[in-house]
C-alpha cells in the first residue's frame, strides 16, 4: 500500500461548485481532442502493454496485513459515500455495514453518512444527495441527454465538500462519474477512497494517469490489478473481490444428478438475454445431436425476465428440452454438471461451484467487433482465465452467426469428456484460490478509517 499527497486542506475552501464542476467537463473535453493521439501511442505500445499484464496476471499479489487505523472518539466521523449501479450499491451497502462495526467496536460515536444512491443506501443510514443508481437502471440514452443530470449532481456533491468537508470520500466503482467526482472532492481537501479500481488496464491503459491524480487510495479487487496500477503511480491498496462476501454463506460445490444438466446463463438485461440467447439455444441443438440426453436449463435471477425467456426457447423449437429456472441463482448452479455462459460477473457465482464453464461474448456492431481486436490489452476476457493465468474457461467473442460448432465442441468436452473436465476443474481451483477469502467489505472500511484518521 502506498499514500499520495492530499491537497492542502488548509484552503478547503475552494473554488465555487459551478467553477469545479466546469473545469471536469473541460478536462473531459481536452481528453475527448486527445483521443487520436492516445490511441496512436497505443496501438504502437499495444504488444509491450499485453506483455506486461500478462507478467501482472503471472504473479497475483496476495492480501496485505490489514491496516491499523486511528479513530476519533471526540466527535463522530464525517463519510461521503457515493454508487451509481446496482452492483456497486451492494458493495456500498456492506461497506457501510462494516464500516458502522468497527467504529462500534472502537467505541467511537457513529458517523455521520451523505452520498449519492439509492433506497438501499438510505436505509442502511446514508442522507442521499441524489440517486445515479435509478438514473443507471432507467437507462437513459446519449451522452447529451444525461449530461445536464450529472452536472448538476456533481455541483451538488461539490457544495457538500466545500460546506461540510467530509473527513473521507468513499467512491464505489463507476468510474465514469467518480473520477471526476474524485478529483472534485480532492479540491475541497477531502481525502478519496476508490473501492474497484476501473479495467484500465483491459483498454485505455493512457487513462491511469488521470486516476492517480482523482484518489488518494484505489483500493483492487483482482489479484494481478495492484502491480500494474503502482507502476502508473497509482496508491493502491489490494483488498480482494467483494463478492466473495456474499459467496461466502453460499454452499460450494456441484451436486452430482443422474442426468446431464447444463447451466444456461444468457444474462440478466433483456438487450443482452435477445442478443445472446437464440444463438446459445441454436449452438445447444447442436450438442444435443450429440448429446440427446442433456437436460438444459436457462437460468434466471430475475423473474420479470422469465416470460421472454420461454419465448425465445418457443421460437427456437426446444421446448421438449430447455427450460426456464427463476429464483435463487446458487441452487440451480449446484444441480449442473457444466454452464454456458454470457461474459460478466457471472462468472465468479459459476467459479464457486467449479462448474467446467464455456464462455461467450456476442456484440451487436461491427465497431464492437473491432473495439475487441484493436483496443483489448488482455490475452483473455473471461475473469476466470485472468485469474488462472490461462484458458480454464473456452471463450469466444463474436459477431453475427459465429463459431457454432467450434462452440458446441467446447460445451461437449465440459460436458462428457472426464480427461478434459478434470484439467478444468485445477485451473478453476487455482483461480478460486488467487481470488482469494471473503471480508472484502471490511477491509475497504479499514482503509476508509484510516485515510480519514489522517484526514
Amino acid at each position: 500500500m502506498s499514500s499520495a499527497p492530499s491537497p492542502d486542506r488548509a484552503a478547503a475552501s475552494g473554488p465555487a461548485p459551478r467553477s469545479a464542476v466546469r473545469r471536469e467537463l473541460v478536462r473531459t473535453l481536452a481528453g475527448f481532442a486527445r483521443l487520436p493521439l492516445e490511441l496512436a501511442d497505443f496501438w504502437a505500445r499495444r504488444g509491450s502493454l499485453r506483455e506486461e499484464l500478462v507478467d501482472c496476471l503471472e504473479r497475483p499479489a496476495p492480501l496485505p496485513p490489514d491496516p491499523q487505523p486511528s479513530v476519533r472518539t471526540d466527535r463522530p466521523l464525517s463519510v461521503f459515500v457515493s454508487c451509481a449501479e446496482h452492483s456497486g450499491q451492494i458493495h456500498a451497502v456492506n461497506l457501510v455495514r462494516e464500516l458502522r462495526a468497527e467504529l462500534e467496536r472502537r467505541g467511537a460515536p457513529p458517523p455521520n453518512l451523505v452520498g449519492l444512491g439509492g433506497e438501499p443506501l438510505a436505509r442502511a443510514g446514508v442522507t442521499t444527495l441524489g440517486n445515479p443508481v435509478e438514473r443507471a437502471v432507467m437507462g437513459f440514452d446519449g451522452v447529451a441527454s444525461a449530461l445536464p443530470y450529472y452536472l448538476n449532481l456533481l455541483e451538488d456533491c461539490a457544495e457538500h465538500f466545500r460546506s461540510s468537508r467530509p473527513d473521507v470520500a468513499v467512491l464505489v466503482d463507476s468510474p465514469a462519474l467518480h473520477i471526476p467526482l474524485g478529483r472534485i472532492a480532492r479540491r475541497y481537501g477531502v481525502k478519496v477512497l476508490h473501492f474497484v479500481t476501473p479495467q484500465h488496464w483491459g483498454w485505455a491503459p493512457w487513462r491511469a494517469a488521470g486516476y492517480a491524480r482523482s484518489v488518494d487510495r484505489a483500493l483492487t479487487i483482482l489479484p494481478f490489478e495492484p502491480a500494474w496500477f503502482e507502476r502508473r503511480g497509482v496508491p493502491v491498496a489490494h483488498v480482494g473481490h467483494p463478492l466473495q462476501d456474499r459467496l461466502a454463506r453460499v454452499p460450494q460445490g456441484s451436486a452430482p444428478t443422474e442426468r446431464l444438466s447444463l447451466a444456461v446463463l444468457p444474462g440478466s438485461r433483456e438487450r443482452v438475454i435477445d442478443l445472446n440467447l437464440p444463438w446459445m439455444l441454436e449452438a445447444l441443438a447442436h450438442v444435443r445431436e450429440r448429446v440427446p440426453a442433456l437436460d438444459v436449463r436457462v437460468l434466471q435471477e430475475h423473474p420479470e425476465h422469465q416470460s421472454r425467456i420461454a419465448e425465445h426457447i418457443a421460437g427456437a423449437r426446444a421446448s421438449d428440452w430447455a427450460h426456464v429456472e427463476t429464483g435463487e441463482l446458487h441452487a440451480s448452479l449446484r444441480k449442473a454438471s457444466a454452464a454456458f455462459s454470457v461474459s460478466g460477473t457471472v462468472l465468479l457465482d459459476v467459479l464457486h461451484h467449479r462448474l467446467p464453464t464455456v464462455c461467450i461474448y456476442r456484440v451487436a456492431k461491427a465497431r464492437d467487433t473491432l473495439a475487441y481486436r484493436s483496443l483489448l490489452c488482455t490475452p483473455w476476457f473471461a475473469s476466470v482465465n485472468l485469474l488462472a493465468a490461462r484458458e480454464v474457461v473456452p471463450e469466444f467473442c463474436f459477431r453475427g452467426r459465429g463459431p457454432l460448432e467450434e462452440v458446441a465442441g467446447a460445451l461437449e468436452r465440459a460436458l462428457v469428456d472426464p480427461q478434459w473436465r478434470t484439467e478444468a476443474r485445477r485451473g478453476l481451483d487455482l483461480a478460486a484460490l488467487r481470488l482469494g477469502p471473503d471480508g472484502a467489505c471490511r477491509r475497504a472500511a479499514l482503509h476508509a478509517l484510516d485515510l480519514a484518521g489522517g484526514a
